[in-house]
């Protein structure tokens, strides 16, 4: 993707259909944990029980997969999606959390939700919400997410799809996605994240995390007994009679190879499970991994997850922008191992970095000195959970990683493309998928994705 560096950002007026922007300012009333410190975090299904009583049952209207796991959920998440959608059956996809418009968390057969079909769907769960508050029954205690995940869940419904495919947006065992019986459950992985929620160790995250599996459900994972977290998951499905699928060894395989075969496994076991084609040029024949081919592969791959921009800052050289929004040491590690596996990114990196305050951040700024010369730091944009670029800046200093502040991600880009120019190197975006949508805002952005 090529583009003309412009600081200006995208008009966000017309962002919403004016139905869409009420709704969601009555929404934004609510607590949403995506923007506030977790540490004090609700961890209880009961609100989200409640609503989908009082909305009469929605999760029960079609099959599920849920996903889970530190990192690669949302991508692995968009490929099931994208080959259930390859075969002729109808889906629908709920992700979280969104770059730019709120209805980009709810896919129904490959298209983002209308503007005022979200904002009816969501009208009806905020009425439903002041009932129970009248009531002071558990649901008056829902929040922005817990609202949210019921409207799609209504959408889904009302569009009659077959399937969804859901990512869970923290933990599992009491997160809002958890009142769906998945048949298949995935645990991509599990690392140390979120400890002030989740627990302190990969153990008790494992706990958390596989909560999602049910009574006779399938579990798909890399993660083996003989691993700490593994030893976890298999207990588990042990206890509630499920079957594990174990895929292959993920250690040597890039990123995109990782999530892809998790991705196959699904389909391979949904497949066994009875699911056949339903597509005129396909015929009637099982689901498995073939339906990944390289075309739904591609039609699969998400903004933000080791997006590429060539961009020339004085209209003659180009310099490559590479954005991920790793927030965890490990999976930032393994965007950086395979990033260096690229012939044209040979000269110096120059990072933009912005994290919630909820991140590791000495551990991802140790990933990036390895392979970091220099970093801007700057400020999540209207998020008061991120860490203050300064305190980033003083622990850059203790671990030998020059760095220097640009408070507004528009300076911030700017001067790391001058330093990428001035030593024919390149720039990585990374830290918070919240920054990254900040900068894809940037016209040059926007329109080279488009």
């Amino acid at each position: 993707m090529r583009a003309v560096l412009s600081t200006r950002e995208m008009p966000t007026q017309t962002m919403y259909s004016a139905q869409l922007q009420y709704a969601l300012a009555n929404l934004d009333r609510l607590t949403n944990w995506e923007t506030r410190p977790r540490n004090s975090m609700r961890m209880s299904l009961e609100p989200m029980v409640d609503l989908m009583t009082r909305l009469d049952s929605p999760h029960l209207a079609f099959r599920v997969v849920h996903v889970t796991g530190t990192k690669g959920k949302g991508s692995v998440c968009a490929l099931v999606e994208a080959a259930i959608r390859r075969a002729g059956v109808s889906v629908g996809r709920y992700a979280s959390p969104h770059l730019h418009r709120v209805n980009e968390r709810i896919i129904v057969n490959g298209a983002e939700a209308p503007d005022d079909e979200l904002a009816n769907a969501l009208w009806t769960v905020i009425g439903v919400h002041s009932d129970a508050c009248r009531n002071g029954t558990p649901a008056s205690n829902a929040t922005w997410f817990d609202i949210v995940t019921a409207a799609a869940l209504l959408l889904f419904k009302a569009a009659g799809v077959s399937w969804v495919v859901a990512e869970v947006g923290l933990g599992g065992r009491h997160d809002s996605t958890n009142v769906l019986e998945g048949e298949i459950a995935v645990v991509t992985n599990v690392e140390l994240e979120h400890t002030e929620v989740l627990g302190t160790t990969r153990a008790a995250i494992a706990h958390e995390k596989v909560g999602i599996l049910k009574p006779g459900a399938v579990l798909v994972t890399p993660l083996h007994r003989d691993d700490e977290a593994g030893q976890i998951l298999q207990t588990e499905a042990e206890s509630l009679g499920c079957r594990i699928a174990h895929v292959p060894s993920l250690l040597k395989s890039s990123l995109e190879e990782r999530n892809t075969i998790i991705a196959r496994s699904v389909l391979d076991n949904l497949g066994l499970r009875g699911l056949m084609t339903r597509s005129g040029t396909l015929g009637a024949v099982p689901f498995g991994g073939w339906l990944l081919d390289a075309d739904t592969r591609a039609a699969a791959r998400l903004p933000g997850r080791l997006e590429r921009f060539d961009f020339s800052l004085s209209g003659i050289k180009e310099i490559p922008v590479v954005m991920d929004g790793a927030h965890v040491p490990f999976n930032l590690r393994a965007v950086l191992l395979d990033l260096a596996q690229k012939p044209d990114l040979n000269g110096p990196c120059t990072a933009v970095v912005a994290m919630g305050a909820d991140k590791d951040a000495t551990g991802l700024l140790k990933a990036l000195s390895r392979s970091v010369s220099r970093v801007v730091f700057t400020q999540l944009p209207g998020r008061p959970a991120g860490t203050e670029p300064a305190v980033l800046q003083s622990i850059a200093e203790t671990i030998g990683l020059a760095s220097e502040l640009q408070l507004e991600p528009t300076s911030a880009i700017v001067r790391a493309l001058e330093i990428a120019e001035r030593h024919s190197g390149w720039v990585l975006v990374t830290g918070s998928l919240h920054l990254i949508g900040a900068v894809r805002k940037l016209q040059c952005f926007a329109r080279a994705a488009a």
